[in-house]
């Protein structure tokens, strides 16, 4: 019995080690990573346009009923600008860290997957705002969507930082810029999102806007510290 358990305690401890091992090799390549984060933004980003569609043919007699079609359209197509431009927005910023990653490690590899999840139901979240486009209850299914998207890129980030996974040289000023960003973005998202007790539209209309900003920010002097 005695012999059984030491060989036991030693099974116990090879897999341990074993297990150490791994954890340490998997995950490594910032490039995978990066390749795998493209295929499935450009496929979000994909699917997004398929939910839109054409009005029906057999509907429209006129000018004036294709007009009407192209109004009552007009949900479908805000939150598909909008989810593009989110998609856009995020994949930026996922590239600006991916960009100063000497290397990834296991744990800085799941936390991107969790991100690239958030980029996967990203289309869901669409649909369901634009069908249900007046609840609160999709606009804020969307904006925790996008919640998940900030907390993964600053997860991410302070992984990379505590674990020293960053490149040398990288300035501090540069974690800063990205820690900034993240935080301000979210900030003025939940405060888009709180507005749904007024109306879901004004939620949505600030989000389009800080996306906008986000989007040309560059350009504007007074802009470019966030």
């Amino acid at each position: 019995m005695t012999e059984y358990y030491f060989a036991l305690r030693r099974l116990r401890a090879i897999e341990q080690r074993m297990k150490t091992v791994y954890n340490r090799i998997a995950g490594e390549s910032v490039e995978r990573l990066a390749a795998l984060s493209d295929g499935i933004f450009a496929v979000a980003m994909t699917l997004l346009v398929l939910d839109l569609h054409a009005p029906a043919r057999e509907a429209i007699y006129s000018e004036q009923d294709l007009w009407r079609a192209l109004c009552a359209m007009a949900p479908q197509l805000t939150t598909y600008l909008m989810s593009f431009l989110t998609l856009g927005i995020f994949w930026n910023g996922q590239q600006a860290q991916l960009n100063r990653f000497a290397r990834t490690d296991r744990q800085l590899t799941w936390i991107h997957i969790g991100f690239l999840f958030a980029v996967s139901i990203m289309p869901f979240s669409t649909k369901l705002l634009s069908e249900f486009i007046v609840f609160r209850v999709a606009l804020l299914c969307y904006w925790i969507n996008m919640l998940v998207f900030g907390a993964a890129l600053y997860l991410s980030w302070f992984h990379a930082k505590r674990a020293g996974l960053l490149k040398e040289g990288t300035p501090a000023d540069v974690g800063k810029a990205l820690e900034r960003r993240i935080v301000v973005a979210q900030a003025l998202y939940a405060f888009g999102a709180a507005l749904c007790v007024v109306n879901t539209y004004v939620s949505i209309g600030i989000f389009v806007v800080v996306q906008l900003n986000f989007a040309i920010a560059p350009r504007i002097r007074f802009l470019n510290r966030f």
